[in-house]
């Protein structure tokens, strides 16, 4: 699906009130698939220069979701942790989703990143079908994904 051209997506402080609507909204639909609203994996308060938390509007300002980039493990890191991807359902259609992840990719790529690297909840088959699509495939689990059953690494290289 082509990207969206009616969203606006913004670079903002995790820790201010869209941020925190759109965070506060996908932890409730994390925690309805999920069983767990993964609020313990992100930390707005934690900003890092090479990364960020976005949001994306339509052209009528309406909130449509948000995604957080991170660098993955040391901040001289080569891999980016893609962190807190939202898409409000129902609010702006199709597209919203992959609006942010390219956008998300690009910053990476700006940043230095040479991979985009995420976890999400093997459950949330949405989710992985949604990643497997832009290209995203299993990789080697990281932290607290390391035998964690429940979750799916994935990642992407990226080009320049």
């Amino acid at each position: 699906m082509a990207a969206r051209h009616d969203l606006v997506i913004l670079a903002v402080d995790a820790a201010g009130p869209d941020a925190q609507l759109l965070l506060d909204e996908l932890s409730d639909a994390l925690l309805r698939i999920n069983g767990d609203s993964g609020r313990a994996s992100f930390d707005a308060e934690a900003a890092t220069p090479r990364g960020g938390f976005y949001i994306a509007r339509d052209a009528d300002g309406e909130l449509q979701g948000c995604a957080a980039l991170r660098p993955l493990g040391g901040a001289d890191s080569s891999i980016g942790e893609l962190k807190r991807m939202y898409a409000r359902p129902g609010k702006g259609g199709l597209g919203v989703g992959a609006a942010l992840l390219a956008h998300v990719e690009a910053q990476a790529r700006r940043h230095g990143y040479q991979a985009l690297h995420l976890s999400t909840r093997v459950v949330n088959s949405r989710a992985v079908a949604f990643y497997a699509k832009h290209g995203y495939a299993p990789v080697i689990a990281w932290g607290k994904y390391v035998g964690a059953a429940q979750s799916v690494c994935l990642g992407k290289t990226l080009h320049a």
